[in-house]
């Protein structure tokens, strides 16, 4: 009797250390292990993005290879990923916003979607005035708009200055992209800064009176009418101008750099605007996002902005593209690129009054 209880202590015994040895090992029960999982989840950084996936995969990839940390992205139009932010509020999806124009990252930071960053690596690569007075946004490359001109029927003698095209030489001669996007809205924006509201707005009607037709919805149209022999002058972002030109070399358009010379404010340079992004105040990965948004800037990364759209760095130690090289320097507008955010809506009334649509 004695022998069969001591056997059936033994077996309980046994059966008990069996179940102890595959039990969880100390330090990682359920709830710790779902932290895990969290933690896992945010290495990864969320991206909304208003840039095209053709100009930012290339980035993300590249970071990823040399980081293991993956990028995920969602993009869309400036108006709606910023909607979509507030919208969301503390339960915001994205840890880092990427836009382009900096009258979208500024009215991005007065909604309180973007948070204030310290950061030595952001601060040296990107130029006071290209980034947010309080650090929450930072220019990632840099754009100019300037003159486009028919070749064949327009000398460079013949241009100026972009407020020059308001003059009687250009009656019927001029094509402007339309008032409702953005790029035009700073544009004006800034000639509201050089000269004041009542100047600013007698040069936007001049151009509205040169206008050989209604403006277009994009810069391509614009140039596409040049060709076409519907106008002879036009306003652009340089990128647009470097796509035509590839696919079509022998397009009779060339590039001129308005206000290079004269008086303060017509010979302030050529007008830049910026892409950008910031950290999104709700971000659940802020470092992740720190952490990309200052490789961005990087030697690296600013040379792959400068070859895939065109575009020139930031960072001030980089060149531009072979191509972009090409078309020459330039004496650029030494403005607060914040300037476009801040007056973006007296311009938008300005536009509204000089009758440009």
């Amino acid at each position: 009797m004695m022998c069969q209880l001591t056997k059936a202590v033994l077996l309980a015994m046994v059966f008990a250390l069996l179940i102890a040895c595959s039990a969880e090992p100390e330090g990682t029960s359920a709830l710790e292990l779902s932290g895990e999982k969290v933690a896992q989840k945010r290495a990864e950084v969320v991206v909304y993005s208003a840039r095209k996936e053709h100009l930012i995969k290339p980035l993300f990839d590249r970071y990823t290879e040399i980081t293991d940390v993956p990028v995920s992205y969602v993009t869309d139009s400036a108006g709606p990923l910023l909607a979509r932010l507030v919208a969301e509020g503390e339960q915001a999806q994205a840890d880092l916003l990427m836009t382009v124009d900096a009258g979208n990252l500024w009215r991005a930071a007065e909604q309180g979607v973007l948070r204030s960053l310290t950061s030595e690596v952001l601060t040296a690569n990107v130029p006071k005035n290209l980034r947010d007075v309080e650090n929450r946004w930072f220019g990632l490359s840099v754009r100019a708009r300037t003159i486009v001109y028919s070749s064949d029927r327009v000398t460079p003698e013949e241009l100026s200055s972009y407020e020059a095209l308001g003059e009687d030489q250009w009656r019927g001669r001029l094509c402007l992209r339309t008032a409702k996007k953005v790029y035009n809205q700073s544009l004006v924006a800034t000639l509201i800064a050089a000269h004041g509201e009542q100047a600013a707005e007698e040069f936007v009607k001049g151009w509205v009176a040169n206008l050989a037709l209604a403006p277009f919805s994009n810069d391509t149209k614009v140039m596409e009418a040049i060709i076409a022999e519907q106008c002879d002058i036009g306003i652009v972002n340089t990128y647009y101008f470097a796509r035509l030109k590839n696919k079509n070399p022998e397009a009779a358009l060339a590039i001129f750099w308005p206000n290079q010379s004269g008086e303060a404010a017509l010979g302030r340079g050529v007008h830049i605007n910026i892409s950008g992004a910031g950290v999104t105040s709700a971000a659940s990965n802020p470092e992740g996002a720190q952490a990309l948004l200052e490789w961005l800037v990087s030697e690296e990364a600013q040379q792959i902005f400068a070859a895939l759209n065109h575009e020139r760095p930031v960072h001030p130690d980089i060149p531009p593209s072979a191509e972009v090289t090409a078309w020459g320097e330039f004496k650029a507008d030494e403005i607060d690129v914040a300037e476009a955010g801040r007056r973006q809506a007296a311009a938008i009334m300005l536009m509204d009054r000089a009758s440009y649509h």
